[in-house]
């Protein structure tokens, strides 16, 4: 699998299979999210609910199995050996783009699971029929410590169990840290949040629109990525 994604792309530019792939994906995800941010502007909520569920879903899915685990596409080339570009248009232009980037992709993750999250929390369904609550939605710190306490214990045992079967490895490690970290930054946005919108309508809505606005520039900046890559100034890669 891992050898078919560093083949040659399908779309014809210098790009490898993965790369080719995880462009493709981001492009269906931001239009996926497009449709979903249409249908809250209509009030179907219950289809802007389960698209939406659905597409974060699969997004998390798919981004931190290419981005975080495997290392593919874009971001695996932040060396200038994979840019054939100068070396000024490199660090002034190519390198702070690709930062940027790899910020809104992680601020991405973040705001995705804290969606999900949000978007049942925020929610009222009667008779099958989905809208959002017009109350105030808190969360005690009591609850947060004790809920991130228990899936850092459950963690642990995971290591744990895969220390005594020796298939424990330091990128293991680092990737369930990273999660009990990212787990953590959605308890602290949590908090701060619910100090500023307290009403569960507002904040979703508020929320809901700097989330679409932040997937819409992080699809352009990593389109501007690839094409500087892989069709403006392609190097050897591979």
């Amino acid at each position: 699998m891992l050898e078919w994604l560093k083949e040659p792309g399908f779309v014809g530019t210098h790009a490898t299979m993965g790369a080719d792939l995880s462009q493709l994906m981001a492009t269906l995800f931001t239009l996926l999210f497009v449709v979903g941010w249409v249908q809250a502007k209509k009030r179907q909520a219950n289809r802007h609910h389960w698209l939406m569920f659905g597409g974060m879903v699969a997004m998390l899915a798919f981004f931190t199995s290419y981005y975080l685990f495997r290392n593919l596409g874009v971001l695996a080339f932040a060396g200038k050996e994979g840019f054939g570009g100068s070396q000024a248009l490199y660090d002034n232009v190519f390198k702070p783009l690709l930062t940027f980037h790899i910020v809104l992709v992680i601020v991405g993750i973040v705001m995705a699971v804290y969606m999900i999250v949000l978007g049942f929390r925020a929610q009222i369904v009667e008779n099958g029929s989905r809208r959002l609550a017009d109350r105030i939605l808190r969360t005690s710190w009591t609850k947060v410590i004790t809920i991130f306490l228990a899936v850092a214990f459950l963690v642990a045992l995971y290591l744990g169990s895969m220390y005594f079967a020796n298939r424990l490895s330091l990128g293991r490690v680092l990737v369930w840290v990273g999660f009990l970290i990212l787990v953590a930054t959605v308890f602290a946005i949590e908090i701060g949040i619910q100090k500023k919108w307290p009403n569960a309508e507002r904040r979703h809505r508020v929320l809901g629109r700097f989330t679409m606005v932040l997937y819409c520039v992080l699809f352009f900046t990593g389109t501007a990525t690839y094409t500087m890559l892989y069709i403006l100034f392609p190097g050897k890669i591979g």
